[in-house]
C-alpha cells in the first residue's frame, strides 16, 4: 500500500513564524517561491543557507578552532575556485578559467527510464517507468534548470546547486537541525567522508572513539593516518554510554603513548555495520549528554538510516503494516544525532549508497558552517566535485521526477522491501542454525544479521584459540559453500590481545541474494556449525544430537 501525500494544512497567524509543515506542500514549495534564484551556470555558487528556512531564533553552534587539525587549519580558498562566482555576471566573457567548451563533449542528449511513484517493482519500471531525457541546452531550450552543459563541466566542491538544493531541504523534512548555522555539502559517499573528517579533526598519535566491533574499512582509514581506535562496549543497542563515560573519566596518557584523552567519536548508529545495533532514541540522548561532558565531537555515518524495519514478529505472525503516510514513516525512524544537536558537535554523513545505487558515488555531509566550509576547501583539492553525470541522473529522479513526497514513498518501499529480507534470513536462522552453539537477535535496521558463536563448547576450546576457531568455522563453510564474515575482521583494536573470555562472532548480510539463496546459505552454515561442534558427523549422520535438533533435522523431511 502506497501511503497518500500530505495535503496543505491551514495555519493560524500565530503559527505563521514556526516550519510545521516538513513535507513539500506548505514547507518546501513555499521556500522556493522565496528563495534566491537558483545558479544555473557552470560552476554555479550555491549554499545551504540558499535554501534553509529560517532560523527563528536557534542558536548558532559552538566554535571548534581548538580540534582542527594544522592540515584542517592551513586550508586556504582556491583562487580559481572563488573566481568561479563571477561567471554568472551579465555580459562577462571569461578568458580566466580552464573550463572546457562543451562543445567537445561527446553526449547530445541522455535517456534514463525512473519509476513512477508508486510502482517500484523492477517489472513496474519497465512497463510503467518514465523517461527522463537530459540534453545538453535544456537550459537555455528552458526544458529544465540544470543540463548536461552544466553536468559534464567542473562545477563547485558543494555541488551542483540544482541537486544541493533537494539535499538541504530532505536533510530539513528528516532532521530539522536545532541550531542556526547548519550546512550541507555534497560529497563522493562516506568513505571518502570519513577519511576527510579524521585528517580535519585529528593528528597523528590521536585515539578515537568507536564501537567495539566497528566497519572495518573504517578502522583501515584511521590506521594509516596514524591514529588508533577505542573500542566502546556495546549491547544490544549499540555503545553504552556508561561505558564511554567512564573510559573518557578513567583515560590515562601513560597507558597510552601519552597521547591526550579521545575527543572524537565515530559511530554508525542504525543497523550498524557489523553488528546491525541500533541505538534507541533514549540511548542516543544518554550519548550525546556524554558527549557535552567531555567536549566530544561525533561522526554520525549513517548509510543505512532509511533502512530502518518494522518490527519482527517470528515465522507465525502476521506482517506489520507499512507506514500509513509520509508523516508517519517520519515518525517511526528513530531520532537522528543531528536532529538532537544543539551545539553543533556532529557531524552526519548521509549517502546514495545504500538507498539509490553506490555506483552513483554522491552523497553529503551536515555540520556547522565553521566545519562544512574547512570540508570544502579540503574537497576543493581533492575530489574537486561528485560526478556530474551521477549528479544530473539523482536530479532527474529526485527533483524532477519523484519530488520529496515521491522519494519518501521510494524509501518505505525500501524499508517494507528490507523487511522482507530480515525476516527471511531470521525464520532461516531459526530453522537451520544450531541454537546450542549460536544466538542472535532480529536487527531492526540495516543489512546484517550478528551471530554469536558460544565458542566454548567447542570441542578444541580447551587447546585452541577462539581466533583458531573461528578460521576453521570460516574456512569449513567456504568448503561447504557458505561465505560468512568473520567478526575478528571488525574489531576496533585489532592489535590487541583477545581474551580467553572474549566472544565469538559471525556476520551475515542479507541485503542481495534471493530469498532461496539466503535460506541454502543458512542451511550450509548451519551444517558447518553442527560438524564443527561435533553436533552430526561429517557426512551428515547424527552423533550426540540433542531433542531439539532433531525436531530440526525432522523438519526439514
Amino acid at each position: 500500500m502506497s501511503p497518500s501525500a500530505i495535503e496543505p494544512q491551514a495555519i493560524a497567524d500565530t503559527q505563521a513564524a514556526a516550519f510545521i509543515d516538513r513535507l513539500s506542500v506548505n514547507g518546501v514549495e513555499t521556500r522556493r517561491l522565496k528563495a534566491p534564484k537558483i545558479g544555473q551556470g557552470v560552476a554555479a555558487h550555491a549554499s545551504s543557507d540558499m535554501f534553509k528556512s529560517l532560523g527563528y531564533g536557534k542558536p548558532k553552534a559552538k566554535r571548534w578552532d581548538h580540534r582542527l587539525s594544522e592540515e584542517a587549519r592551513s586550508r586556504k580558498l582556491s583562487p580559481l575556485k572563488s573566481a568561479a562566482n563571477y561567471l554568472s555576471t551579465p555580459g562577462l566573457i571569461s578568458l580566466g578559467g580552464g573550463l572546457p567548451s562543451s562543445e567537445y563533449f561527446p553526449f547530445e542528449w541522455l535517456d534514463v527510464k525512473v519509476p513512477a511513484p508508486p510502482h517500484f517493482s523492477e517489472y513496474a519500471t519497465k512497463e510503467l517507468g518514465i523517461v527522463k531525457r537530459i540534453g545538453k541546452y535544456d537550459i537555455t531550450d528552458g526544458k529544465s534548470i540544470y543540463d548536461l552543459h552544466v553536468a559534464l563541466n567542473y562545477g563547485q566542491a558543494t555541488g551542483s546547486a540544482q541537486l544541493l538544493r533537494f539535499i538541504t531541504e530532505h536533510t530539513e523534512i528528516v532532521n530539522h537541525p536545532p541550531y542556526d548555522d547548519w550546512q550541507c555539502t555534497m560529497t563522493v559517499g562516506n568513505a571518502s567522508s570519513l577519511e576527510i573528517a579524521l585528517r580535519m579533526l585529528t593528528t597523528r598519535g590521536d585515539y578515537i572513539l568507536t564501537e567495539n566491533y566497528t566497519f572495518c574499512s573504517a578502522i583501515e582509514t584511521a590506521l594509516p593516518l596514524g591514529l588508533k581506535c577505542v573500542g566502546i562496549p556495546m549491547d544490544s543497542e549499540g555503545i553504552i554510554a556508561d561505558a564511554l563515560d567512564s573510559i573518557l573519566d578513567k583515560w590515562d596518557p601513560s597507558a597510552h603513548n601519552k597521547a591526550s584523552k579521545p575527543w572524537l567519536l565515530y559511530t554508525i548508529p542504525t543497523g550498524q555495520n557489523p553488528t546491525g545495533s541500533t541505538q534507541s532514541e533514549e540511548r542516543r540522548k544518554e550519548i550525546y549528554k556524554v558527549a557535552q561532558k567531555h567536549d566530544l565531537y561525533i561522526i554520525e555515518d549513517e548509510p543505512y538510516y532509511y533502512l530502518q524495519m518494522q518490527p519482527y514478529t517470528g515465522p507465525s505472525s502476521p506482517d506489520v503494516p507499512p507506514p500509513s503516510s509520509h508523516e508517519d514513516f517520519l515518525r517511526q525512524l528513530v531520532p537522528s544525532y543531528l536532529s538532537m544537536d544543539t551545539d553543533g558537535r556532529v557531524m552526519r554523513l548521509d549517502s546514495f549508497s545504500k538507498v539509490i545505487a553506490p555506483g552513483t558515488r554522491t552523497g553529503w555531509i551536515t555540520a556547522s558552517e565553521q566545519i562544512v566550509e574547512r570540508f570544502v576547501r579540503h574537497s576543493e583539492v581533492a575530489i574537486q566535485n561528485p560526478g556530474g553525470i551521477s549528479q544530473i541522473i539523482l536530479f532527474k529522479l529526485l527533483d524532477e521526477t519523484w519530488g520529496h513526497a515521491g522519494y519518501l514513498e521510494w524509501l518505505i518501499n525500501l524499508r517494507m522491501e528490507y523487511t522482507g529480507r530480515r525476516n527471511t534470513i531470521c525464520e532461516a536462522c531459526e530453522r537451520w542454525l544450531p541454537q546450542e552453539v549460536a544466538e542472535w537477535s532480529p536487527p531492526m535496521a540495516g543489512m546484517f544479521l550478528w551471530i554469536r558463536i558460544l565458542w566454548h563448547k567447542h570441542p578444541a576450546a580447551s587447546t585452541k584459540t577462539a581466533l583458531e576457531i573461528e578460521e576453521e568455522i570460516f574456512q569449513a563453510g567456504i568448503e561447504r559453500g557458505v561465505l560468512i564474515a568473520k567478526g575478528s575482521w571488525s574489531r576496533a583494536e585489532p592489535d590487541a590481545e583477545p581474551s580467553p573470555d572474549d566472544d565469538m562472532f559471525f556476520r551475515l548480510t542479507f541485503a542481495a541474494a534471493s530469498s532461496e539463496a539466503i535460506q541454502e546459505a543458512v542451511q550450509r552454515a548451519g551444517e558447518t556449525l553442527r560438524v564443527m561442534f561435533g553436533l552430526i558427523s561429517d557426512d551428515g549422520g547424527e552423533g550426540e544430537v540433542k531433542e531439539a535438533e532433531k525436531v530440526v533435522q525432522n523438519g526439514r523431511k
